[in-house]
């Protein structure tokens, strides 16, 4: 064989071996972060018919609403499905990360919850009351309670308000700032705690049993989010419409009992 071939032998190796390396790429699962509980038992359902259309998912569970965001940013995940838009804006915001929505998925509605009184307006003077530690899921507990007219905030405190911009509080009730997953943990302590919907499903709470609970069409809409550099992909597009399919609306509406609007 002359040098001319070796080159071109060599060079069709080579032309061959990165072909191979992509189509194994592409073959690899899709890595989608979801947090413990319904988000990650919804996506189960979408992982099926998903899989119909040629996509293979990796389900990667996290504990929390911080890494999912975090691992998804890093390259680790290519997708991830728990959190609204106004706490996804606010991690872009503080973390400068260029993830981006692509889909609304599901509404879970906050509630409040209690196991010393009945009602909001059975709280006495002075009451405990504990609400998530991130801006936004603290601030939509905080305006569930203003729109049942126990404190009134600041006019400009909008979806982010946080008890520093409380200024009418009749009861002097006192907010206490708690990790939303924990929240299910501090009944027993403080007179009353709001925990997100997926949370208390896990902690064995029943939705129906919230002394108090936000309006379901709050701006508070889960969706499905992935990086910048994604959005355009052919995959996302189907992972979307596996989601929206009316087999996982069924599956919604049929597992958590009205307790999780959809959001499509």
């Amino acid at each position: 064989m002359n040098k001319r071939n070796l080159i071109q032998s060599a060079l069709s190796l080579a032309l061959l071996a990165s072909l191979s390396g992509s189509l194994l790429a592409q073959d690899k699962p899709l890595k989608i972060g979801v947090t413990a509980g319904p988000h990650a038992q919804i996506f189960e359902q979408v992982k099926k018919i998903a899989e119909k259309d040629g996509l293979k998912i990796q389900i990667v569970e996290f504990s929390d609403y911080i890494q999912p965001n975090a691992a998804l940013a890093a390259g680790d995940l290519d997708a991830n499905s728990y959190q609204h838009k106004p706490y996804l804006d606010q991690q872009v915001k503080d973390r400068s990360y260029k993830i981006v929505s692509v889909g609304y998925t599901v509404n879970f509605p906050i509630g409040i919850y209690s196991k010393k009184v009945k009602s909001l307006n059975e709280l006495k003077e002075g009451a405990r009351v504990g609400i998530p530690n991130d801006p936004t899921n603290g601030g939509r507990v905080l305006l569930v309670f203003q729109d049942k007219g126990l404190i009134k905030l600041k006019p400009d405190a909008g979806l982010k308000a946080t008890p520093l911009d409380v200024i009418d509080n009749p009861k002097k009730i006192k907010f206490v700032e708690v990790d939303a997953a924990q929240l299910p943990r501090t009944l027993d302590d403080l007179d009353a705690s709001a925990v997100n919907t997926n949370y208390a499903l896990s902690a064995g709470l029943n939705p129906k049993d919230a002394i108090a609970q936000e309006n379901a069409k709050s701006p508070y809409v889960n969706l499905l989010a992935v990086r910048d550099q994604d959005k355009d992909k052919p995959w996302v597009a189907k992972l979307v419409t596996a989601y929206h399919s009316d087999e996982i609306r069924k599956y919604i509406q049929t597992e958590f009992k009205g307790a999780v609007l959809a959001g499509f």
